[in-house]
């Protein structure tokens, strides 16, 4: 081959070569592109299923309102901590109801209560007494701490902890874990049944729970079959003098609603709402807490 060829034939090869990696870059390009939108059509999926489980769950909230004033038992849902099911479109609704009314007040609550709830919950009688004792020195104004051991100021700097008993009511449930003496164990076992928006001093036997009625004195578990039952509208023995297992509702729930999808995804709402809207039109209800959040199968 001539001199003259080969100088012709090496530039067509340099071109060749040069197209080859054109081609393969544009098929990166492409394929990054495809990618990319597969990538953002799933998110967008993800996002709309979380977004129809999270109206579910508000949905079977704002349901659950419709039905606890219902005067017809077959119909009412009561708020005494039962679960209710529900259809709502394609996604399986559990609503759980309970009337704060049925709780243990951490404002209103006394020591001897406070205690029997701490001590059901698994602590040792002297750590209930000194925790019950902590939550009074708490919410208290004075600097006195409670016969049986609280915590006032000293006694948390003795503790290592950079504040002190807050000397004032508790604004929300959470802040018990604050308190002197609590643990992560003991408050994930006592949060369901305690509250801040009751203002009484005993719960109501008609919503609490088991363990609620077992600190109170009574037999719990039988109260609640009883109470689930048949009788349920009856005096139940036992029970504060006045009351029966119908109660008059106090207007303020708790209100969990999970909703599931069929494609496994499940969205939880937990909230404490005020019926009557507060004085604000359009509203039906006031949310005094309102937590959710959703997870995919």
């Amino acid at each position: 081959m001539s001199r003259a060829h080969r100088s012709l034939r090496r530039p067509r090869g340099v071109a060749l070569i040069l197209v080859l990696w054109l081609i393969v870059l544009l098929t990166a390009l492409i394929g990054g592109f495809a990618l990319a939108a597969r990538v953002e059509a799933l998110q967008g999926r993800v996002l709309v299923r979380g977004l129809v489980a999270s109206n579910a769950a508000r949905a079977g909230l704002e349901y659950a309102l419709t039905r606890i004033p219902l005067t017809d038992p077959r119909l009412q849902w009561k708020p005494d901590g039962r679960t209710y099911r529900w259809q709502y479109g394609d996604a399986q609704v559990q609503v759980k109801i309970i009337d704060e009314n049925g709780k243990l007040d951490l404002n209103q609550a006394g020591h001897p209560l406070l205690a029997a709830l701490i001590q059901n919950a698994g602590a040792e009688p002297s750590q209930a007494a000194r925790i019950a004792g902590a939550i009074i020195d708490w919410r208290d104004a004075d600097p006195l701490t409670q016969p049986a051991g609280g915590g006032e100021d000293g006694d948390y700097q003795s503790a290592g902890l950079p504040y002190g008993a807050k000397d004032a009511d508790f604004e929300s449930v959470a802040e018990l874990q604050q308190v002197l003496g609590m643990t992560a164990q003991l408050y994930a076992k006592l949060e369901p049944n305690l509250t801040v928006f009751s203002g009484r001093a005993q719960p109501d036997p008609a919503y609490a729970s088991a363990e609620v009625l077992d600190a109170m004195g009574m037999n719990g578990a039988d109260i609640v079959a009883q109470r689930r039952g048949p009788g349920g509208a009856l005096p139940v023995e036992g029970a504060l003098p006045g009351t029966d297992m119908v109660g008059a509702g106090s207007g303020t729930y708790s209100i969990d609603s999970r909703a599931r999808l069929p494609d496994g995804r499940q969205s939880l709402l937990r909230a404490v709402v005020r019926t009557g809207g507060g004085g604000l039109p359009g509203m039906a209800y006031v949310p005094l807490r309102w937590e959710e959040g959703a997870s995919p199968r």
